[in-house]
């Protein structure tokens, strides 16, 4: 954020804190803001629409900020009270707020001469030197200041917008705020508004998803690897912020998170599992073994057979035989079921394997604390150093896991052709090595003396040999992308 405030300051030789706000109003574009900057017909109207006094038009109150810091230093402080809160020691602007050495955009203006005034907010009578407004000529007393932008920073989490008091929508910058606030709690939240502002209106920046993680990442290389990995060794996907997903996309990722969270699939169940009456067309479910039926409708109680869905008065007569296959009336029926029924045992298929995955994956750290009981115990038979490369290993098998998981929702899509027969082969030869290798590691993993390097070299080639594969599965589905020759299917 530093270095995109610079650069464009460099240019248009404007403040820090005038920089920050019109960068924000176009969403951090640099170009956007050059193009709108430079041209004479549409400055004025940059900084109308980013509500912010044009510092290149006359303004009748221009003074400062010195003023500003008179003014803060004789007043009371009487809104920290208010709030509960003690005025605490001033302290040295963040880090992450620019307040440059020049005028700010918005500056508090004492009135002069010093005569009293009331505040409209607090409509109390107060001297001039405990007032102060912006550049529009509004008047509030410091007290209401100070709530007022603690309310809007704490309460409703607002940073960049925040505008005057009196709703004239001119925008209090930085420096205003800082020389305002005292609260170190307040001023911290506030630069953490700024700077998550700033992340997610850049697209080359997301911040990391890890558990009590803070930092941001940055997008260095645009490539076809969308997984990145935090200094938190957390992994990722950069475009969408969910676990990393190599082999499918996340469009159409979000379509099968969509299918597995919505109803799509329970008319599936219905049409595969019920039948409709075939007089009042109400759906029914059969609940016992007798095929005789009775609609449980008030207005029908048709009886019919749950076999052929024929009136069930003629059953047993000698002219009507159930088993005979009627083609002209059940058949488009009967097709219509057993379509339901093949398209739900398919999905089921893909989903029962992609939830399996996702299991064992919410249970690995319970799996990784087992692994490292395990290892303190052999530290009583073996040397320390000596048992270390199990947490790698559990790092393989947790990623193998991973992979596996997303290839199921890839698999459900995707089209049948040679391309996938080769995919499927590569699924099924890593889901069996990532099996060996869990199996090697919660059953088979007793380490002593004697048998410490067989099964060292055992479960290390395992690995080695589960990571190969997941490289290859990966690399197989990218290219596949880049040459474009996987076909999904857009119906499902």
């Amino acid at each position: 954020m530093f270095e995109c405030v610079k650069k464009v300051k460099e240019t248009i030789k404007l403040p820090s804190t005038t920089v920050r706000l019109l960068l924000q109003h176009v969403h951090w574009n640099e170009q956007r803001l050059m193009e709108q900057f430079f041209d004479p017909d549409y400055q004025d109207k940059l900084f109308r629409d980013a509500n912010i006094v044009n510092p290149f038009k006359k303004s009748p109150n221009v003074d400062g900020v010195e003023d500003l810091k008179r003014q803060l230093s004789s007043s009371p402080l009487h809104s920290f009270r208010r709030q509960g809160l003690t005025p605490s020691t001033p302290s040295t602007p963040s880090p992450m707020i620019m307040t440059p050495p020049s005028s700010p955009l918005i500056n508090l203006k004492p009135v002069t001469p010093i005569i009293e005034h009331t505040c409209v907010i607090c409509c109390v009578t107060k001297s001039s030197n405990e007032m102060g407004g912006l550049k529009c000529g509004h008047v509030f007393c410091i007290e209401c200041w100070q709530y007022y932008l603690i309310s809007k920073i704490m309460d409703e989490g607002i940073s960049e917008t925040i505008s005057c008091p009196a709703k004239c929508n001119i925008r209090v910058d930085d420096i205003t705020v800082l020389h305002i606030i005292e609260s170190q709690d307040v001023r911290n939240k506030y630069q953490y508004l700024i700077t998550n502002s700033f992340v997610q209106c850049n697209r080359k920046m997301r911040w990391c998803p890890g558990k009590n993680c803070k930092n941001a990442i940055k997008e260095l290389i645009s490539s076809g690897v969308t997984t990145v990995t935090c200094t938190c060794h957390t992994s990722f996907c950069f475009q969408c912020g969910d676990d990393g997903h190599e082999s499918i996309k996340c469009e159409w990722l979000r379509r099968w998170h969509k299918k597995c969270q919505d109803d799509s699939e329970t008319s599936n169940w219905i049409a595969a599992n019920t039948k409709d009456c075939p007089k009042c067309h109400v759906t029914i479910e059969k609940n016992g073994g007798c095929n005789h039926m009775t609609c449980r409708s008030l207005s029908c109680r048709y009886e019919f057979c749950w076999i052929c869905m024929g009136e069930w008065a003629p059953h047993g007569s000698s002219y009507y035989s159930c088993n005979r296959f009627n083609e002209t009336d059940v058949q488009e029926a009967r097709n219509a079921q057993e379509c339901s029924r093949a398209i739900l045992q398919r999905y089921l298929h893909f989903f029962n394997h992609y939830q399996g995955h996702k299991q064992s994956l919410q249970f690995e750290d319970k799996f990784l604390n087992t692994v490292r009981q395990k290892m303190e115990i052999m530290q009583k038979e073996v040397d320390w150093i000596q048992v270390q490369f199990l947490l790698p290993v559990c790092k393989a098998l947790r990623l193998c896991r991973q992979t596996l998981m997303y290839t199921y929702p890839f698999a459900y899509y995707l089209k049948p052709s040679n391309d996938s027969a080769i995919f499927e082969m590569n699924q099924a030869d890593l889901q069996h090595a990532t099996e060996e290798l869990s199996d090697l590691l919660e059953r088979d993993l007793t380490l002593t003396q004697d048998n410490l390097i067989q099964m060292r070299q055992k479960i290390q080639d395992k690995s080695r040999y589960c990571e190969d594969r997941c490289k290859v599965l990966v690399k197989h589905v990218i290219d596949g992308y880049n040459k474009d020759s996987w076909k999904l299917n857009d119906s499902l």
